[in-house]
């Protein structure tokens, strides 16, 4: 699937999530498969305001290609400026989210609060649209809440704005990421327009996306908590997609030497100490499940370095290999 002007075909995209989707992170999941990946949802304000932890979301390189950026605001001059920054710094797509359930977003206008206001929907994506020429999408949910479901009316402005796609969370504002993804609002809201849309909720596995397709008819698939501590889930949705063989589950080793380069790309990215704070939750993640799992994240949750991490790592291998 193409997204407007883009070259890549785009069928399964990486969400992008607060304090998870840093460069490094991006750089992990585009070496399983991941045919685009987002930043941070990053503050429109903060952008035109010139602060630098807005600016530092930007970051990126050569192999963090199609670069896709996503801003959140309410005020409609203020986001399409933001959007000429972004263009500017040679991101490949810009997004807008209009589904973000967050306190703190919210309760200034923006994120999911705008589909209660269809009108000011249609004001920031004529502003942003008018703005930049790369590609644009926006990224809703099935509505405020279950009462006032409204996906395929809000896809629909967003079509008539000259938006390049749309992608749909199943799940309503209100419910925020508790209850399941309704993917049939999904299905309505292709039914509805004429240009791309992307599923997102709830996929986990390559059967999810199999199942997804079948409800949705969706066009390409975006993952979001289901390839936290499990980035090697692209490799598996694009088997699916292709009809082949899926790859066998990664041994102990492969999944550490995961680990390893992850934890690499965040020390090399933010320098020791950040990085390592950084990446300690990513580690909580790659464990999860695993035997002996859950003593390993005790210890894990008290260790100030990298050094003493690979230390007790090594120790729960070589307890591993013992007992195997």
């Amino acid at each position: 699937m193409k997204i407007g002007s883009m070259e890549k075909d785009c069928r399964v995209l990486m969400a992008p999530m607060a304090g998870i989707t840093n460069l490094p992170f991006r750089t992990v999941v585009r070496e399983f498969g991941c045919d685009l990946a987002f930043t941070e949802m990053i503050s429109a304000m903060g952008l035109v305001q010139g602060t630098v932890k807005s600016y530092r979301y930007l970051d990126s390189g050569v192999e963090d290609w199609p670069l896709g950026v996503q801003l959140f605001g309410a005020d409609p001059k203020v986001t399409a400026e933001a959007a000429r920054i972004v263009e500017g710094h040679g991101a490949n797509l810009i997004d807008i989210n209009m589904g973000c359930p967050v306190r703190k977003v919210v309760k200034n206008g923006a994120g999911a609060a705008l589909l209660k206001s269809p009108e000011k929907i249609r004001e920031i994506l004529d502003a942003v649209r008018g703005a930049v020429k790369i590609p644009l999408t926006v990224k809703i949910r099935a509505g405020w809440s279950k009462s006032t479901v409204n996906a395929p009316e809000v896809a629909a402005i967003a079509a008539d704005c000259g938006v390049d796609a749309v992608i749909v969370h199943g799940r309503t504002a209100e419910q925020g990421y508790s209850g399941r993804a309704d993917w049939e609002i999904i299905g309505a809201v292709k039914s509805r327009i004429r240009i791309p849309v992307i599923g997102n909720g709830d996929l986990r596995t390559g059967m999810d996306v199999q199942r997804m397709k079948a409800v949705s008819h969706c066009d390409a698939f975006m993952v979001g908590r289901g390839a936290l501590g499990h980035p090697w889930v692209f490799q598996e949705i694009i088997a699916v997609l292709e009809g082949v063989a899926l790859p066998p589950p990664l041994l102990l080793k492969e999944r550490c030497a995961v680990i390893e380069s992850h934890l690499q790309k965040e020390v090399a990215y933010m320098g020791e100490k950040a990085g390592y704070r950084s990446f300690r939750k990513h580690l909580l993640w790659y464990t999860k499940g695993l035997r002996g799992g859950a003593r390993f994240r005790h210890v894990a949750s008290t260790m100030t370095s990298p050094e003493q991490m690979w230390k007790a790592f090594d120790l729960y291998l070589s307890e591993e290999d013992k007992s195997l």
